[in-house]
């Protein structure tokens, strides 16, 4: 027996409720519940349930090595673990126009050479995603890439088996619905059916599914995290609309590891990997300016090397101003407590501006000490040292805590010409450091600043 009902789902976070509510009581969102024809078919209770798997033991199951597709962008198949695994669904999520579609249509464009790959569009014509191709390649497109402007996973399904491809793009998850669902395209429910459904496909086919997923106004990716749990691996594209660099980040990946990043560029063809990302960001530095310091972060398993810059001036207001952009606000404040209870430089009366060059966000804690002496350098209006770097956690007692993968940040530093780098106080062996710098160990913010201040 098939039997409907009207049920309001909550589009933030999934809650039901049987009536109209205003305010979502789960996750506190405004004006979020939408009606949406629940249809449900009653079966016959527990009893018809069929097992239709047996336990086994774990040494009886035989291991199977996954055999990956190469994938000739570098940064992209980085994060992705080595390469696309065949049958995998992929989420891609990020602000609207930081390039999740161009970075997926280049991705077509490289795999068509090894097989036939399927661009599905619900929200571009032939004719646009055409001359998108034309403007990346400046020539003519892969014999083996198929374009299908349709949002009907009815109509989905049959295109995939037809072609037979290796790697579907459907852009965007939220624009596919099927028919047998009264809800609205983007509602909760046809988005977990859908990309439920492609699942389904993938595993059975062996084709390796990607996903374009819109984001909330919060920066979650629309659906909401229902979307995550579905699918093998999801990437955010993170960047600042106003710069050219952008990040490709894993938050979940079951074939590799979550702690890589890719370094990009939005250029004129499209998006360009960029092999020495501390190197392009220290492109433009001015040396010798008060109130730059130079940060040696970790982005997964990779050093960078970022200016951070300062800038304090004196306050038209009862109110100093305290403005982060590129790190975190709380951790500016923190900073700004310790320089001015532990080191007695005197903030009360001064505006703090702190910013990262490039667009970067830098959320880890070992850019505390870069971000120190870059407030230090601008208040007593001293440039730093040109060739040092700055590694450590500030705490607050004013000393310096140690943080993962010292030796990695150190040799980063090295490579690209710096001959001094100042971190905390930890047991390093000599094989780990490299002989041209000079590493200068303190244990406590005035200390550090004091050495480098007056060099």
């Amino acid at each position: 027996m098939v039997k409907s009902k009207t049920e309001y789902v909550c589009q933030q976070c999934g809650r039901r409720a049987a009536k109209a509510l205003g305010r979502c009581p789960q996750c506190g969102a405004w004006n979020s519940m939408v009606a949406e024809i629940v249809t449900t078919k009653r079966g016959r209770g527990p009893s018809a349930m069929v097992e239709t798997s047996q336990p086994m033991r774990l040494m009886e199951i035989e291991g199977e090595d996954t055999d990956r597709i190469p994938l000739p962008i570098h940064e992209f198949s980085r994060v992705l673990g080595g390469g696309v695994v065949p049958g995998s669904v992929v989420l891609i999520g990020g602000d609207p126009g930081i390039g999740k579609s161009t970075l997926l249509l280049q991705l077509a464009l490289v795999l068509a050479d090894q097989g036939s790959v399927l661009y599905i569009s619900g929200e571009e014509s032939e004719r646009q995603i055409k001359n998108r191709v034309l403007r990346i390649l400046h020539g003519g497109a892969p014999d083996d890439l198929y374009l299908l402007t349709e949002t009907s996973l009815e109509a989905i399904t049959p295109a995939i088996e037809r072609t037979s491809p290796i790697v579907v793009v459907i852009d965007s998850i939220q624009t596919t619905h099927t028919s047998e669902l009264d809800a609205s395209a983007g509602s909760i429910s046809q988005v977990r059916e859908c990309a439920s459904r492609l699942q389904t496909l993938a595993k059975s086919s062996g084709v390796a599914v990607f996903l374009v997923g819109h984001v909330t106004k919060e920066g979650a990716i629309a659906g909401p995290k229902v979307l995550e749990h579905i699918v093998d691996t999801v990437l955010y594209l993170e960047g600042d609309s106003f710069h050219a660099y952008r990040l490709l980040r894993s938050v979940k990946n079951r074939f590799g590891p979550t702690t890589e990043v890719g370094v990009f560029e939005m250029g004129a063809s499209g998006m360009e990997e960029v092999p020495n990302p501390s190197e392009t960001f220290l492109a433009e530095r001015v040396v010798d300016s008060p109130g730059s310091a130079i940060a040696v972060t970790m982005e997964g398993t990779r050093p960078l090397l970022v200016e951070i810059q300062g800038l304090t001036s004196a306050t038209s207001f009862g109110h100093p101003r305290r403005t982060a952009n590129g790190v975190d606000f709380n951790r500016l404040l923190l900073t700004i407590a310790v320089l001015s209870r532990r080191v007695g430089l005197r903030l009360s009366d001064q505006d703090v501006f702190v910013n990262v060059v490039g667009g970067l966000r830098i959320s880890e804690p070992a850019a505390d000490l870069a971000v120190a002496a870059a407030i230090s350098s601008s208040v007593k209006d001293l440039p730093l040292p040109g060739d040092v770097a700055f590694i450590g956690e500030v705490g607050l007692s004013g000393e310096l805590r140690t943080v993962p993968q010292i030796p990695a940040r150190l040799s980063e530093a090295s490579k690209l010409g710096f001959q001094r780098v100042v971190i905390p106080q930890v047991d390093i062996s000599a094989d780990l450091r490299p002989e041209s710098l000079q590493v200068i160990q303190v244990r406590s913010l005035r200390e550090a600043l004091a050495e480098i201040l007056r060099s």
